[in-house]
């Protein structure tokens, strides 16, 4: 499948690493992941917020892996955070986990499900 990053002229840039669209072609498969949080697979709840953003992506890594996708076939992500606060460390952890791969990217600042949870990170996969 061919993934194809669009950032049109007359729109606005983005504001860090993702695109505006991602246009796909050839998709023979889609996969939709579940809004993933912090919580690992023994149940534990990680400290902080980078611990937990961390633990979300390694949570959404297995749902892909499960689909035997990777972090490539990525093409939507939609992160919910429970504060303004986390905006800056959200991003930085977001870029340590996706590297280069520039999926479509809307952040929101929401109230959490669990009071303990500090963010919520759902997908959208295409293989």
């Amino acid at each position: 499948m061919a993934f194809r990053s669009i950032n049109a002229e007359a729109g606005p840039a983005p504001a860090g690493s993702y695109s505006q669209a991602v246009e796909t072609r050839g998709t023979t498969r889609r996969l939709y992941i579940s809004g993933q949080v912090p919580v690992a697979p023994d149940g534990s709840l990680p400290s902080g917020f980078r611990d937990q953003a961390r633990r979300v992506w390694a949570n959404i890594e297995a749902q892909l892996a499960a689909a035997e996708m990777t972090l490539d076939h990525l093409v939507k992500v939609t992160t919910f955070l429970s504060d303004r606060a986390h905006i800056l460390e959200n991003r930085e952890v977001r870029q340590e986990a996706l590297g280069d791969r520039a999926p479509a990217l809307t952040v929101v600042i929401a109230g959490i499900f669990d009071e303990a949870w500090l963010l919520e990170i759902e997908a959208i996969a295409e293989a």
